[in-house]
């Protein structure tokens, strides 16, 4: 049975943490406070996360619609949960970006987007024990730019545009030896700006410091191989855009353990303690269709076997002015 936990808080101000059931129901993980706690705990005893789940027994019956629900995985200090994610990993992904970035040239050579593309189609599922092709990387930022479940994803007062990128994320607990540990796994808004990107694709640096949002849900275990969904657009109640939305390495042209090396070979991304939360690509996007969204329009990205959907508004940041003071 597939396993899914979510973190929470009550009416009380209490945090916890509970194992969803099949009927929508979920049930009290005794003692947990948080997943990554709960991790932790299963490391020190030598168990898996579902067998540290299992050993803590069964606790009351919650219904999720009525505490607040919070991101599936988060730390104390959030400068020690890092965002990151690799980009041209989907069968199909290079299209929307090759068409931005060839508006720009009149080269008929293929642009680096789709050079990226296809080194991922051609070596990103290497044999067992073999190193593939190194993926595009980005960095998206802290656990501070992490948004939770229902709460408005904010673009800067800066940005040219507001747009969603439906994704699965994985979420990593790095082990007191340095070993990177996977938790399981999230339904993602990896939140970029698109117009900025198009711009130059030197900007892509620039366009994905933004926020971004995870579903409640973490899946433990692996991630089924063909992952489909839905991605939608939602304005004044009524949908103004609608997409499937594909994932899992059956839709991908990279492996899961390929990316996962390409992060990590890193010594700086196997710091103990730290939590990592790393998006694997899309290729749907609603930019590449023309929609302009707006503030108040609402993400929302569902997909099963997560039963619980990521569903953010947009909110537009504050401007701020900037000084730099010298001592």
């Amino acid at each position: 049975m597939t396993l899914s936990l979510i973190q929470f808080r009550a009416a009380d101000g209490a945090r916890g943490v509970a194992a969803l059931s099949g009927d929508g129901q979920a049930h009290v993980v005794p003692g947990a406070t948080s997943v990554v706690a709960l991790a932790r705990a299963a490391l020190a005893a030598g168990q898996t996360l579902a067998q540290a789940v299992a050993a803590a027994g069964v606790g009351e019956t919650i219904d999720p619609a009525s505490v607040e629900l919070l991101a599936p995985i988060d730390h104390e200090d959030t400068a020690h949960l890092l965002m990151t994610g690799t980009g041209l990993t989907h069968l199909g992904s290079a299209e929307g970006r090759d068409k931005m970035h060839r508006a720009a040239k009149e080269n008929p050579e293929p642009t680096d987007s789709m050079k990226m593309f296809l080194m991922g189609v051609e070596g990103g599922k290497p044999a067992a024990g073999a190193v593939g092709a190194q993926p595009e990387w980005f960095y998206k930022g802290d656990g501070s730019q992490l948004v939770a479940p229902g709460q408005p994803i904010r673009s800067p007062a800066f940005a040219l545009d507001a747009g969603e990128e439906p994704e699965i994320a994985g979420i990593y607990l790095i082990d007191a030896d340095g070993t990177p540990v996977r938790l399981g796994f999230a339904l993602a808004n990896e939140f970029s700006d698109h117009v900025t990107e198009r711009g130059n694709y030197l900007w892509l640096a620039h366009s994905k410091l933004r926020e971004a949002a995870l579903g409640p849900e973490l899946l433990v275990g692996d991630l089924p191989a063909d992952v489909r969904g839905a991605s939608r657009i939602i304005r004044d109640g009524e949908t103004i855009w609608e997409k499937p939305f594909l994932s899992g390495e059956a839709n991908m042209s990279h492996t899961i353990a390929n990316l996962e090396h390409h992060h990590f070979k890193y010594g700086l991304f196997r710091r103990p303690g730290d939590i990592h939360v790393h998006f694997f690509g899309t290729a749907t996007l609603s930019f590449s269709d023309g929609v302009r969204t707006e503030p108040g329009d609402v993400f929302e990205i569902e997909a099963a076997p997560f039963r619980l959907p990521v569903r953010n508004p947009i909110a537009i940041a504050k401007e701020e002015s900037i000084t730099v003071k010298s001592l």
